[in-house]
């Protein structure tokens, strides 16, 4: 549980920390992952577990996934190739929450 307190604490401070342009394409990413793999109207929750290094995520497995056959699976281990990590490095587990409606 500590984990994924720091990993969502950490990605909020990597998107308050990065420029305009660098979260903006990170937004722009995670927009093109979701309508790519998943329905954007369809929420759901995502947990993977992925190493972090060098300011990545690699070897990421979907752990859980509240909309099983729906995509979003897909669409989470997509967004975590452009999740900024910073200085995080092990095995974390990430959250991903696809909030629907859009």
């Amino acid at each position: 549980m500590n984990n994924i307190l720091k990993i969502a604490g950490g990605f909020a401070l990597a998107l308050a920390c990065v420029s305009q342009a660098s979260a903006g394409s990170f937004e722009d990413s995670m927009g093109k992952c979701l309508t790519k793999n998943a329905n954007t109207r369809d929420a759901a929750v995502v947990m993977l577990e992925c190493t972090a290094d060098a300011g990545k995520l690699t070897g990421c497995k979907v752990l859980d996934n509240s909309q099983p056959n729906k995509g979003f699976d897909k669409a989470a281990l997509c967004v975590a190739e452009a999740l900024p990590m910073g200085a995080k490095t092990g095995v974390v587990k990430v959250p991903m929450r696809f909030p629907g409606g859009g």
